[in-house]
C-alpha cells in the first residue's frame, strides 16, 4: 500500500532514521533503457514518486533522487528456433536530496503497468515473442498455407493484417523516461537527510469549514452509460482553471485519453494484438450528475491491460476564486472477460485510496499544488463499480488547489 504525502497530516518527520531492508520504494526512471541497445554499466537515474514511512513517521521524502546502473542487459533472440527472452537487471547504489547523498542497495521488485515480470533477484524478464497474438496469428496462417483447402483463407487473413496495419510484437524490454517501478532495499538505508519534500512549500487551504461544506454537497458516484449502473466513486477535487489542470497532468506524465471512435477502437485492438501500450487509449463514458467528463487522463507503460486513469468533471461551484472539478480515479490492473456483460473489461485495484494517493503525489511532485486538504465524507460501505469490482475507500476526498 502506498504511503502517500496525504499521510503528512498525521505523520511526524524523523531527524534521522534507519529504513529496514525489504522496504519498498516507488520510483520513476528519468532515462531511456532498452534491452537491445543499452549495455552493462550504463548509468541510470530515477526519482522517488511516493514518500516512505517508518512506524507511521515520514522518513524518506517524495522527490529524492536515485542513481544506479544497468548491471546486465540482453536482447530477445531466437537460438535454434527457441525464443530467448530479453532480460535486464538494474541496481541502485545512491539516493539523495539536494546536497545530501548516501549509499543504498536496492533492486527492482515490481513494475508499474508493465507486461514484463520480475524474478526474485530483481531481473526483469521479457515476454515470450512466440506467445504473442501476432505470433499466434502467423503460426495459424502458416498452418493454413500448408493445407491446399485453406490456402485462400490464409491469404485473406494476411491481407486483413496489412489493412489493419498489424505489426509484429516487440519482445524486447524498452522503457522510456517516466516508466515507474518498485525497488526493494537489499540492505538497511541510513537516511540523515531532509524528511520533507514538495509538501513543505504548501500553504494552508483557505476557509476549511466552507471547503467541508462544499465537499459534502458534491455528488460522489458516477454512472455508467449502457447499461446504466452506479460506477466509480469520486475521490479527488481540483480547484483550478482548465489550463492549470492540463498543465499539471502533462507535467506529471499523464496523457489525454482519446475519445471513443472507430479509429480509437481499432488502435486499441492493434495494441492488444501487438502486445504493447496505448497511452491515449479510450475510456468508457461515465456520467456525474448527468454530465460527461470534461477531461480524461491516463498513465500507462507498455501494455493496454494496466493503466492509471481518471475522469475530471466540471462542477457549477467556485472556491478560492477557482472553478471546482471533481475526479474519479482508479488503477486498471488487468483485462478480463465479463460473463454478465459478454465483453472484455478492465479490472481495477479495489483500494481506490491508493490511486487517490498516486494522483496527489504526481501533481505535488510536478510543482502544481499550492494547497492540499483531506476532507472527511460519510460514504456507504460495500460499494462496487459498474463491472462488479469491489471498491474499498476511507471515503475521504483529497482537495488540491492548483497553481
Amino acid at each position: 500500500m502506498r504511503f502517500a504525502v496525504l499521510s503528512l497530516f498525521s505523520a511526524l518527520p524523523l531527524a534521522a532514521v534507519v529504513i529496514p531492508a525489504g522496504t519498498e520504494l516507488n520510483i520513476r526512471l528519468t532515462d531511456r533503457i532498452a534491452s537491445e541497445t543499452t549495455t552493462a554499466h550504463t548509468a541510470i537515474h530515477a526519482v522517488l514518486v511516493s514518500p516512505v514511512a517508518v512506524k507511521d513517521a515520514m522518513a524518506l521524502p517524495l522527490g529524492a533522487t536515485l542513481t544506479g546502473e544497468v548491471a546486465k542487459a540482453s536482447a530477445a533472440n531466437f537460438d535454434g528456433g527457441a525464443q530467448q527472452h530479453a532480460t535486464m537487471l538494474l541496481t541502485f547504489s545512491q539516493i539523495g536530496l539536494g546536497a545530501y547523498k548516501t549509499k543504498l542497495a536496492a533492486v527492482v521488485s515490481g513494475l508499474d503497468n508493465s507486461r514484463e515480470t520480475v524474478e526474485a533477484d530483481g531481473t526483469i524478464h521479457g515476454i515470450d515473442g512466440s506467445e504473442t497474438f501476432t505470433s499466434r496469428i502467423d503460426q495459424g496462417v502458416d498452418k493454413l498455407k500448408a493445407n491446399d483447402r485453406f490456402a485462400a483463407l490464409a491469404g485473406i487473413i494476411q491481407a486483413a493484417k496489412q489493412v489493419l496495419k498489424i505489426q509484429p510484437a516487440n519482445p524486447n524490454i524498452d522503457y522510456d523516461p517516466g516508466v515507474e517501478m518498485t525497488l526493494k532495499l537489499t540492505a538497511p538505508l541510513d537516511w540523515r537527510g531532509a524528511t520533507a519534500g514538495p509538501e513543505a512549500k504548501l500553504v494552508p487551504m483557505p476557509d476549511p469549514d466552507a471547503l467541508a461544506d462544499l465537499v459534502a454537497r458534491e455528488p460522489w458516484r458516477t454512472m455508467a452509460q449502457s447499461p446504466a449502473r452506479p460506477s466509480d466513486v469520486t475521490n479527488v477535487m481540483l480547484l483550478a482553471t482548465e489550463q492549470e489542470i492540463q498543465n499539471a497532468f502533462a507535467k506529471a506524465g499523464w496523457s489525454s485519453s482519446a475519445r471513443l471512435s472507430t479509429e480509437s477502437k481499432l488502435e486499441t485492438a492493434r495494441a492488444l494484438i501487438e502486445d504493447r501500450g496505448y497511452k491515449e487509449g479510450p475510456m468508457s463514458v461515465l456520467y456525474l450528475d448527468g454530465q460527461a467528463p470534461a477531461f480524461m487522463f491516463q498513465k500507462g507503460n507498455n501494455t493496454y491491460a494496466a493503466r492509471h486513469h481518471l475522469r475530471v468533471f466540471r462542477r457549477p461551484d467556485t472556491f478560492a476564486g477557482k472553478p471546482v472539478w471533481v475526479v474519479s480515479s482508479t488503477h486498471d490492473t488487468g483485462i478480463d472477460f465479463s460473463e454478465r456483460d459478454r465483453t472484455f473489461i478492465h479490472r481495477i485495484d479495489s483500494n481506490i485510496d491508493n490511486e487517490r494517493a498516486k494522483v496527489v503525489d504526481d501533481l505535488l511532485l510536478g510543482g502544481a499544488v499550492r494547497s492540499l486538504a483531506l476532507v472527511d465524507r460519510d460514504l456507504p460501505a460495500n460499494l462496487a463499480n459498474a463491472t462488479g469490482d469491489a471498491i474499498q475507500t476511507d471515503g475521504r476526498m483529497a482537495v488540491l488547489l492548483l497553481q
